[in-house]
């Protein structure tokens, strides 16, 4: 696959991938989306509601 580089060790063990962005960012990107819900699926939740109040409250939403 053309604008896909992968960097090896000397035991020609893969370590790392080098992903040309011009060709491949799409792809990139759901990726990375992935890595950070991933990263984040424990991490607490809020509604909707909670976050439009506390914005309300702030100023920064109307209605």
């Amino acid at each position: 696959m053309g604008g896909i580089q992968f960097v090896s060790n000397d035991k020609s063990r893969k370590l790392a991938v080098l992903i040309d962005l011009e060709k491949h960012r799409d792809a990139w990107e759901g990726l990375y989306d992935g890595l950070i819900a991933k990263q984040r699926a424990n991490e607490p939740r809020e509604s909707l509601s909670s976050v439009k109040k506390r914005l309300r409250r702030l100023g920064k939403l109307n209605g």
